[in-house]
């Protein structure tokens, strides 16, 4: 159940102000339908099934709770919601939980798209790469969705691979001719996509060449030389949380951007099993 309207204009006091939006937490038990290699560090996984009825995700950099298979037995143990959220049944095995982005849902088809960047060696990454058709696995939310109004003059998305999903569903979202200058590095020009969107894009890829991902100032390097989105922007950075508060600091404080308009998310950092940041005032 959504308890707030983001539609309701009479709460929104600026047009460009961000609304939060919640949502009941609900845990499914999708299946998996499809699995295809997007690229060689990006692997596509299409989930299906009538548990995902009614799913809800409005927030284009929303995020689902993954649930994971036991690797050993196959076995998934998926927690029940209780008055104060996920409860694990005592003694039941906790099953590894990740945070991933909804890369589109089909609400007709109940179709749930996610896409994997397998950069590192957890299990997520672990799960996709031998994930088959017919395999469960455990969906926990969104719990809420951030609405970032259409009503700007251009936008700024800048990420790592795993930022690749949530930019794409954003590009494909931003309306005709709408100006966005986007940043993203990748391991190297095999891993580049090809994204879909009716807006102005200026696309900047950027490559490691097989440096470990979080260990260099690839996309910091690209944002001071890039020419931001003129009028009022919005800007979103989504990579390792270290760069991702840098980036926010240089655009704040050295390129005039609004710091209410310009969010940053540490989606992962360098030696942390499990790790989500947000970096903003």
């Amino acid at each position: 159940m959504t308890t707030t309207n983001p539609l309701d204009s009479s709460t929104a006091v600026d047009p460009r102000a961000s609304q939060r939006v919640r949502h009941e937490l609900r845990l499914r038990q999708p299946t998996v339908k499809s699995v295809e290699r997007l690229s060689p560090n990006m692997i596509r996984v299409v989930l299906q099934g009538d548990d995902l009825k009614g799913f809800t995700s409005l927030g284009f950099d929303d995020h689902v709770k993954l649930m994971l298979p036991d690797p050993a037995t196959g076995t998934l143990s998926v927690p029940s919601v209780g008055p104060d959220g996920i409860r694990h049944a005592d003694g039941a095995p906790r099953p590894a939980m990740r945070d991933y982005t909804p890369r589109s849902f089909d609400a007709q088809a109940g179709l749930l798209t996610l896409d994997f960047a397998v950069h590192d060696a957890g299990p997520a990454t672990q799960w996709a790469e031998q994930a088959q058709p017919g395999q469960k696995v455990g969906i926990g939310g969104p719990r809420g969705s951030m609405i970032i109004p259409m009503a700007f003059d251009g936008y700024l998305l800048v990420g790592d691979d795993t930022a690749l999903p949530a930019i794409a569903r954003r590009l494909a979202e931003l309306p005709n001719g709408a100006p966005v200058v986007v940043i993203a590095e990748v391991d190297s020009p095999a891993d580049e996509l090809v994204f879909e969107t009716a807006a102005d894009l200026h696309l900047t890829w950027v490559h490691r060449q097989g440096a470990a991902p979080g260990t260099t100032t690839l996309l910091l390097d690209a944002l001071r030389k890039a020419e931001l989105p003129a009028g009022d922007f919005h800007a979103w950075v989504a990579c390792e949380t270290s760069a991702a508060k840098a980036m926010r600091a240089h655009l704040v404080g050295e390129r005039g951007a609004r710091p209410a308009w310009t969010k940053a998310a540490g989606y992962w950092r360098v030696g942390a099993a499990d790790s989500h940041e947000t970096h903003n005032d």
